[in-house]
């Protein structure tokens, strides 16, 4: 997401371009207000994340501004600008909710300072409302593909399988926000896919030219049964001069296989992403979510096998949604992870479930877990194993046996007790970057798999994302209130 604004208020010039100077250097673009009236017509921009807010202004006490913003715009993060003189009113606006204060004359660092912690702070609940949005559609999308799948049963019309091939492009754009996606099924012989439905295409389903299975980007995704995300192809080690040249306007794309059970039918693609901003893990097992269902209604083959198939794309929506209800609840930072492993655990009845982080003397630590009351998972793991595989960056591993992999060790792989069994491993990422790792032993050997773990780690990423920064914020506020000395003792 585009980062947000901020809006200065005060009716001295001398500071509203102060704020506008120091901030701007610091990347930050800035709107300001030089009364209180001004104030509130600017808050109704959604760009606007925060605000720096004086106290005395010439129409309007800022008491009832700060009163007014926050009631029309409650995302809104307030720094309360006042003089020395004026604590009692500062007081008032910390009790009533304000994000920070800052005393005038104004000290360029703690400006800074204060207005990156309220922008961070701001993303972040902007990040999980968003998710939140994304799932909501997410899960009106399947209701309505579980309605046309119904219909394809009945009706055999080869119109009505495309009409649900064409719906699934569309409802792809809408949930992932994406200019161009597009279907691929494999042909009968099982060696090619051909493109079924586009959306956002120059070109017709039936003009395009087919990828070979094991050959081009989809058709390496399809013989790896692995989704594949790029931020950009142009700087993607992973992608060759060959591999979609031309196609995206952005150069970021996703695309996920279409299987039902261990068979694979095809891929779904989306690329583009309409605001500009590249895609990331919460794209890409969006994306997943609704490839699962798709899968299951797309051919008549796939139909057959739909009693057959693991179900697991409808809970781990419900997981999700309960990962981020559990987060955005919790007002303690400290235990935000434990509250959003909890319904993992409690949903899958697995126990443990835990993050780790990186250590410093290489091992993994544990940050966080849900031992559902009886089994506890190793206080850090050593490098090595199937974890230290992942955090080197290899994919996911969900498996209901997971001693079977070749870089198994008894000693990282399995929980305190040593009982090996049903493995769900993920990396936790930020940007493409691997930020720990979280790991769940599930009961049922049916609960280890791929479209599980990659939404409970997209999930649980922003949640240790939103821990990490909840960390440095309190050591940004260390070096604000040492500044404070420095500058007191000169």
């Amino acid at each position: 997401m585009r980062r947000a604004r901020v809006l200065a208020v005060d009716d001295e010039r001398f500071f509203r371009e102060a704020i506008t100077e120091v901030l701007e250097a610091d990347g930050i673009e800035v709107v300001t207000a030089e009364s209180g009236r001004d104030a509130l017509e600017h808050a109704s921009d959604p760009g606007i994340g925060a605000v720096v807010l004086d106290l005395q202004l010439p129409d309007l006490h800022g008491l009832e501004v700060f009163r007014e913003l926050t009631s029309v715009r409650p995302d809104l993060r307030v720094v309360i600008l006042s003089a020395h003189t004026d604590q009692d009113n500062v007081l008032e606006a910390l009790r009533l909710g304000a994000f920070d204060y800052l005393a005038k004359p104004l000290h360029e660092e703690e400006l800074r300072l204060a207005v990156r912690r309220a922008l961070d702070t701001h993303a972040l609940d902007a990040g999980w409302g968003r998710l939140r949005d994304r799932l909501a559609r997410l899960d009106g999308c399947i209701e309505d593909l579980r309605r046309r799948g119904e219909e394809a049963r009945i009706a055999d019309a080869s119109d009505r399988a495309q009409a649900l091939r064409q719906w699934a492009v569309e409802a792809a754009a809408d949930v992932l926000g994406a200019a161009k996606t597009s279907l691929m099924l494999l042909d009968d012989a099982g060696h090619e896919l051909r493109v079924a439905a586009v959306r956002g295409r120059k070109l017709e389903a039936p003009e395009m030219d087919g990828v070979a299975v094991g050959g081009g980007v989809a058709g390496r995704v399809l013989a790896r049964g692995e989704g594949l995300l790029v931020a950009d192809r142009g700087s993607d080690e992973r992608l060759g001069p060959a591999d979609a040249p031309g196609r995206y306007d952005t150069g970021s794309f996703a695309v996920t296989p279409l299987g039902v059970g261990a068979r694979a039918i095809g891929v779904l693609c989306a690329a583009d992403p309409t605001d500009g901003t590249p895609f990331d893990d919460e794209d890409l097992a969006l994306l997943r979510l609704l490839g699962a269902q798709l899968a299951q209604r797309l051919d008549p083959p796939a139909i057959e096998e739909l009693d057959d198939a693991p179900v697991t794309d409808e809970r781990a929506a419900a997981i999700a949604r309960a990962v981020c209800d559990a987060v955005t609840a919790e007002v303690e930072p400290d235990r935000v992870l434990a509250a959003a492993l909890r319904p993992i655990g409690e949903t899958l009845g697995a126990a443990p479930v835990s993050v780790y982080l990186p250590g410093p003397e290489g091992e993994f630590v544990r940050e966080a877990e849900w031992d559902g009351g009886h089994r506890s998972d190793r206080a850090a793991l050593p490098p090595g194993g199937i974890a230290g595989a992942l955090m080197a960056g290899s994919p996911l591993v969900a498996s209901d046996d997971a001693s079977q992999d070749p870089r198994y060790d008894t000693a990282v792989d399995t929980p305190a007790d040593g009982v090996p069994g049903p493995l769900v491993c993920a990396p936790l990422q930020f940007r493409g970057k691997p930020l720990g790792l979280v790991r769940a032993f599930p009961e049922r050997a049916e609960d280890a798999s791929p479209e599980l773990a990659e939404v409970i780690a997209a999930a649980l990423s922003a949640a240790v994302r939103n821990v990490l920064l909840y960390r440095s914020l309190v050591a940004t506020i260390d070096e604000v209130a040492e500044a404070r000395r420095e500058a007191v003792r000169r």
